[in-house]
């Protein structure tokens, strides 16, 4: 694709959306990228800014801190693309910086949500219908594993039935890391490649190690309300009814500095202001962050992430075909 309609499918797709989720009653603001706090994550690097007056920033791995405060404060509704920054990722659907959509909807939950993200990929990518699949039946199909009742034993000996390379050591760490490390092979690996060809697949009802920041279903303890969507092999969206409680929230910062610590990683500092934020002013709801890049690589049926951006892997420039000759003599 060469330039100008690169950068026309870009700004089809942002329009597309603002139009979809303005229609619905959400409005978008914007967050800034540059924030005084973080929100800790096991397996995702912020990026650290020193200020010329010693102070210390971090470039948002998303804008779900801020925009979570923004819904304790009283919102409503919202939506936002923004660029985010995650230090050591770098590959076909995946860069330092990216460009995500991001959105809140406080009052509603996961089957609310299934209906917005069938919507919106029929909206942007032509699709038809949404497949909704639990995660422990799919995982059962494809890896030959239950996730919710697997020993750490399990989890190596799935992985090695599949034929995932393991990393070196992983069968010394703790029985939960092991269970967390096999969870994410298979997924990327072995169960995601066959979702979503026919139509998007929406993968619910997570292990409870996989909650992030989603409550615990309390009809089915053993799984948290945290959802993946999934188009054509590729994970371009994951959510959750939100958990609002503070010391939830600060239970599960601890246990990702836990696992930060025991792999040699920076201990984050808990975000103040957001655990503030938790509690009776913030009410439930679902938060979605869909991979902005990755939607218009669906919608141009690209292979990469690179293929639909002016600017790929730090802004080195991109590699484009040559341009077809002019009809004009000058």
């Amino acid at each position: 694709m060469t330039l100008r309609p690169l950068l026309k499918q870009r700004a089809g797709v942002r329009r597309a959306i603002r139009e979809f989720f303005d229609a619905r009653g959400f409005v978008e603001v914007d967050t800034p990228v540059l924030g005084v706090e973080v929100l800790p994550e096991a397996h995702i690097d912020p990026i650290q800014v020193q200020l010329a007056d010693g102070q210390v920033r971090w470039l948002q791995a998303s804008p779900e801190l801020l925009m979570k405060r923004l819904v304790a404060m009283g919102s409503g509704a919202m939506y936002q693309v923004a660029p985010a920054f995650r230090d050591g990722e770098r590959g076909p659907w995946h860069d330092v910086e990216f460009q995500l959509l991001e959105w809140y909807a406080p009052g509603t939950n996961a089957d609310d949500a299934a209906e917005l993200l069938e919507k919106l990929c029929e909206t942007v990518l032509g699709t038809t219908g949404l497949e909704r699949l639990d995660c422990a039946e799919v995982f059962s199909e494809h890896a030959k594993i239950d996730p919710l009742k697997a020993t750490s034993d399990d989890w190596l000996a799935a992985v090695r039935r599949a034929g995932v390379v393991m990393p070196d050591g992983l069968g010394s760490l703790p029985g939960a890391e092991i269970a967390d490390r096999c969870f994410e092979m298979l997924l990327s690996e072995v169960v995601q490649p066959r979702l979503g060809h026919e139509r998007p697949v929406l993968l619910e009802a997570w292990p409870v190690s996989q909650a992030a920041f989603a409550r615990i279903d309390p009809a089915r303890p053993t799984t948290a309300r945290r959802f993946e969507l999934f188009v054509r092999g590729v994970e371009l969206a994951n959510g959750w009814e939100e958990d609002t409680g503070r010391e939830e929230l600060a239970a599960r910062i601890s246990a990702a500095n836990t696992v930060r610590e025991a792999e040699g990683r920076m201990v984050l500092p808990f975000p103040e202001r957001l655990l503030e934020a938790h509690g009776p002013a913030m009410p439930e709801g679902v938060g979605v962050a869909l991979g902005f890049d990755r939607l218009v690589m669906l919608a141009a049926q690209a292979e990469t992430i690179d293929a639909v951006r002016s600017f790929p892997a730090g802004g080195t420039g991109r590699s484009l075909p040559p341009s077809p000759p002019s009809s004009s003599s000058r």
